[in-house]
């Protein structure tokens, strides 16, 4: 298997791209860039220098992955989703010594439109709705929506939204895999 890339796109000399990668339409990646096995990057897609992108990740159009982002193995990032890397950007003040770090976990779904305001952590299999602003870190599994974001219900792996309380000690079971969750504490965690 090797990496499809589009006559229109510009992958930089020096960025890696794993086996089975789709490069499309007008996508940039700068040199710098790490992208892992069988990523998924759609028309318009910008993937900066200092970038890490896991394993079978889905960029969807019109998604900038701007340096000090980095996404683990499985995140989806729906159509123009936004990412930011200065907490207060001045076009008159050079702040790109003051970059803040975004770690996207593992199998976290970012929803069209949302915005990810830098420096937040994003926890594993995490659902942001469209449109979301997230400001703060998400605890894994969480589903937020709304501007900013507020946490209101708990997502499966499988992406269904589980029967489940915000708070307190509790346990369901996916109805699609026959996966158990238990929520402990204000934690919800894969038995």
């Amino acid at each position: 298997m090797s990496v499809t890339i589009h006559p229109s796109a510009i992958v930089d000399e020096g960025a890696q791209i794993g086996e089975g990668s789709r490069v499309w339409h007008f996508v940039h990646v700068c040199g710098g860039a790490r992208v892992g096995k069988n990523v998924s990057m759609g028309q318009n897609v910008f993937i900066g220098n200092k970038v890490t992108i896991g394993d079978n990740c889905k960029i969807q159009n019109n998604v900038s992955v701007y340096d000090n982002v980095h996404l683990e193995d499985g995140v989806f990032c729906g159509p123009s989703m936004v990412f930011t890397n200065v907490y207060n950007p001045r076009s008159l003040i050079e702040r790109k010594s003051e970059y803040r770090d975004t770690l996207v976990k593992k199998g976290a779904t970012l929803g069209a439109n949302c915005t990810v305001v830098c420096g937040v952590q994003i926890g594993e299999f995490a659902f942001v709705g469209a449109g979301a602003v997230i400001n703060k870190d998400v605890r894994p599994y969480a589903l937020m929506v709304g501007v900013p974001a507020r946490h209101i219900g708990w997502m499966s792996e499988f992406g269904e939204q589980l029967d489940l309380p915000l708070t307190g000690d509790a346990e369901t079971v996916c109805s699609h895999t026959g996966d158990k969750y238990v929520l402990s504490g204000g934690v919800l965690s894969k038995a």
